[in-house]
């Protein structure tokens, strides 16, 4: 496998992030809320196929020789995703909590807690998902029959259709309470660096590839059901979320299994 591959690999789940960060340039105001509940539907969707087709079911495919216990490394790794993300949040504040205390106060201490908590809040999302790419072609790297190029692609470019949601929602609230357009951009673009920096540091330290392809899915379902799900959720109309996460389940579905 080419290097190339790999590179495009990581860059493609970037790109998606960019591109969500420059609606700032095209749209005048803020993403109404049923547009910013669908794309955050349609996010969670495709990290949960993600997760079960690209990560979570290659993982309990490659431990087959344990028999009955071939669950075992995707079970643990599994919840060491989950406990690792839920300490990282005791660590970092939730987004809500910390945006809700930053608008209690008034000036431009105000609009620097904000701006920082949507950064930090998406930025920690990315993480699990930078790492999700990365252990999948560390898989290619060591020539494991159960991940294929076009599995690995389909995960990178899954992941780069519900990154563009994260660009956006980033770069137009910020857009909104007063910063430059270029600024609340590349803002937006750095929430997003973390994934190819996260996918590298995969890639050389993957050995246990079942438990490090389940820890990424605990990690990036746990981020679903914490934040995208609430999110989605809340307020009236909440069935746009719920079928914009049947759409992105759907399409990432069908990528994986079309080009795996």
């Amino acid at each position: 496998m080419e290097m190339k591959t790999v590179i495009w690999g990581f860059i493609i789940p970037f790109f998606g992030t960019a591109a969500g960060a420059a609606c700032v340039f095209f749209l005048k105001k803020d993403l109404k809320t049923n547009v910013q509940r669908a794309l955050t539907g349609f996010a969670a969707g495709v990290m949960v196929a993600a997760s079960i087709w690209s990560l979570i079911v290659p993982a309990i495919e490659q431990s087959e020789a344990k028999g009955r216990l071939a669950f075992l490394p995707a079970f643990i790794g599994f919840w060491i995703g989950i406990l690792f993300l839920l300490s990282l949040d005791h660590v970092i504040p939730h987004l809500h909590r910390r945006i809700d205390q930053a608008d209690q106060v008034e000036g431009p201490k105000a609009n620097l807690n904000r701006t920082l908590m949507l950064v930090l809040a998406v930025t920690l999302h990315n993480i699990p998902e930078g790492m999700a790419v990365g252990v999948v072609y560390a898989g290619l790297f060591s020539g494991s029959a159960n991940i294929t190029a076009g599995g690995a692609l389909a995960l990178a470019l899954g992941i780069a259709i519900q990154n563009f949601p994260e660009g956006a929602i980033i770069s137009m609230p910020l857009f909104a309470e007063g910063k430059s357009k270029s600024r609340s951009f590349w803002l937006g673009v750095l929430s997003g660096a973390v994934e190819p920096i996260f996918g590298g540091i995969t890639v050389l330290v993957a050995s246990a590839m079942p438990y490090l392809l389940s820890f990424a899915a605990g990690a990036m379902l746990y981020v679903v059901v914490e934040e995208l799900i609430p999110e989605m959720s809340s307020g009236e109309h909440s069935n746009i979320g719920v079928m914009f996460f049947a759409v992105g389940f759907s399409l990432m579905m069908a990528l994986d299994v079309a080009l795996g």
